[in-house]
């Protein structure tokens, strides 16, 4: 074999081998982002004092997803739906429910698929979780509730976004930490774990894909970015840590931007990934709740 032949096979066997790395990584990445999450540790609005009951419905594909209704005393200002992020539960986002609940709003805690007391084994980062929400939706309007707020965490925020295009019921919308492209923020959590970003961006383009084959649908469908110019007019208020690692600034400004008014950023530059509430704990509760209490008072004004 000449020198020039050696180095083509020298070459080809590289890239061989650079091949069939990225298919297995890929492969085990797609398994990770889809497979039923571990819950937290298990916790109940009791423990808070607080009364509740455990609810089940089904989501818009026929899952029986699980949670609890906490009502408020006397007649409420409104009603609170919180939708978790990837992984974990509904359990984390307990020490919320207190604040809303003296602020005088029912809210109503669920698990996505695949998560805590609901049924499923596949994640999809927010595709197929519109129909959970929207599951979510006609539970509470099978109870006379028509109108609702959301406040969704990470995965939770983008779905928020994303469903309130498609459910008028929706009328106010806060995005803790929500992504507009699930391709940036698989590829930035990928970089996290010490991949270089020319890999990490192949690798999650080939993840979505992969992802969106097993589920039989495209992820980026629901890619909040092209959906939220549709809720305006209803509030829309985004709340991002300037040192996130999954969702980079310029991400969470497309968003702001593609949105149609009235809406509100708020970028707190020193917290990370839906850290601001614990960096600002004070402001952050009081934000929400003048948010909501503004644009739930307006809509029964207009009623």
């Amino acid at each position: 074999m000449t020198v020039s032949g050696l180095f083509v096979a020298i070459l080809l066997g590289s890239a061989t081998i650079l091949l069939a790395a990225i298919a297995g990584a890929s492969l085990f990445i797609a398994h990770q982002t889809m497979r039923r999450r571990v819950p937290d540790a298990p916790t109940n609005p009791r423990e808070l004092g607080l009364d509740f009951e455990p609810v089940t419905f089904f989501s818009r594909d026929g899952l029986r997803l699980g949670g609890w209704f906490v009502p408020t005393a006397g007649r409420a200002r409104g009603t609170i739906v919180l939708c978790h992020g990837h992984a974990g539960s509904l359990d984390a986002d307990l020490h919320y429910v207190p604040a809303f609940h003296q602020h005088g709003y029912n809210v109503l805690q669920f698990d996505f698929r695949a998560h805590g007391r609901s049924e499923g084994q596949h994640v999809s980062m927010g595709y197929l979780e519109r129909r959970d929400l929207l599951g979510a939706i006609d539970f509470l309007r099978a109870r006379g509730i028509s109108k609702v707020g959301v406040l969704g965490f990470s995965m939770g925020g983008a779905v928020a976004v994303s469903t309130a295009a498609e459910c008028p019921s929706i009328v106010a919308i806060v995005s803790d930490g929500g992504f507009a492209r699930i391709l940036t923020t698989l590829q930035m959590g990928i970089q996290q774990r010490g991949v270089p970003p020319w890999l990490a961006r192949i690798l999650g383009a080939v993840v979505v894909r992969l992802v969106g084959w097993r589920l039989s649908c495209h992820l980026s469908d629901a890619d909040p970015v092209d959906l939220i110019g549709r809720i305006s007019p209803r509030p829309l208020l985004l709340i991002h840590g300037g040192r996130d690692r999954y969702v980079p600034a310029s991400e969470v400004e497309m968003l702001y931007d593609s949105a149609g008014k009235p809406k509100e950023l708020w970028a707190v530059p020193e917290a990370e990934h839906r850290q601001v509430d614990q960096v600002r704990p004070e402001e952050y509760i009081t934000r929400v709740l003048a948010f909501f209490d503004a644009a739930l008072a307006q809509r029964v004004h207009r009623k």
